[in-house]
C-alpha cells in the first residue's frame, strides 16, 4: 500500500494531506488493498457496502445489465477516483449498480464509519478527509446531471455533441482522448451502437468532427 500513498495524496479525498498524515491515517481508516483482474467484479449489484474505495491502479465501469442483458454504463472511475460513497448513508440500501474491472485494477477500501467518525485526538487532516468527503459527494452529484442533460437529448447526434463538447471543455483542448470504446460509449449515451458509428461517420462527412479509436477532434 506504501507504492500507492502518493496516488491518494492526490485524489480528492486526501487533498490537502501530506503523505506522512496519509501514512498515520491508514491503519486509523482500517485501509485495505485489494487486487482484480480484467474482467472481476469489484462490487455487484444488491450488494450492501460499508466501504468508501479509491482506485489506485487500473479502470473501472459503474454498469448495469438489465433481464435481458442489455447493458447500460452508469460512468467510468478513474485513478484517483472514490466510488461507494453515494451508499454511506444506513438507509441507501443495496448497490443499485455492478462496479467490473476493465483491465487489471487496485482498490483500497476505507471503512466509511472510521472516516465519519473523528478519532479522539480530532486531529486536523482527519477533520479535513471529512470535509473532502462532503465535497467529493458535491462533485459526483454535479457529474450526474450532466450526464442527465447528455441522455435527454433527442437524437443521437445530440447526444454525442453533447458529450463531446463537455469533454473538449473539461479538458481544455480541441483534441482529446475519452475513457470509452464505441460500445461503452454506446452504453453510457444510451443509444445504440451501429447508429451512434453511423452518425459519427456523417458528423465527420460533415465536417464536424475527426476521431480514431477513442481519440476526437472537435474542428
Amino acid at each position: 500500500m506504501e507504492n500507492f500513498i502518493e496516488i491518494l495524496r492526490k485524489t480528492k479525498l486526501f487533498s490537502g494531506v501530506s503523505k506522512e498524515e496519509i501514512r498515520s491515517m491508514l491503519n486509523c481508516l482500517d485501509a485495505r488493498l485489494y487486487n482484480y483482474k480484467k474482467g472481476d467484479y469489484v462490487f455487484r449489484q444488491g450488494e450492501h457496502i460499508s466501504h468508501i474505495t479509491v482506485l489506485v491502479k487500473g479502470n473501472l465501469l459503474i454498469q448495469k445489465d438489465d433481464y435481458w442483458g442489455n447493458r447500460a454504463i452508469v460512468n467510468n472511475i478513474a485513478v484517483g477516483e472514490m466510488f461507494g460513497e453515494a451508499y454511506i448513508s444506513p438507509e441507501s440500501g443495496h448497490l443499485l449498480n455492478d462496479v467490473v474491472a476493465v483491465e487489471d485494477s487496485s482498490v483500497i477500501f476505507f471503512d466509511v464509519k472510521r472516516i465519519i467518525t473523528v478519532c479522539s485526538s480530532a486531529c486536523r487532516f482527519h477533520s479535513m478527509v471529512v470535509q473532502n468527503l462532503f465535497f467529493s459527494i458535491s462533485e459526483k452529484n454535479k457529474k450526474l446531471v450532466q450526464k442527465l442533460g447528455y441522455i435527454s437529448q433527442r437524437t443521437t447526434r445530440e447526444k454525442l455533441i453533447a458529450y463531446l463538447s463537455e469533454e473538449s471543455k473539461k479538458q481544455n483542448s480541441s483534441s482529446f482522448i475519452i475513457p470509452f470504446n464505441r460500445q461503452q460509449l454506446a452504453d453510457f449515451l444510451s443509444v445504440d451502437r451501429s447508429a451512434m458509428s453511423n452518425e459519427l461517420c456523417k458528423m465527420r462527412e460533415d465536417g464536424l468532427l475527426i476521431f480514431e479509436k477513442n481519440k476526437f477532434t472537435l474542428l
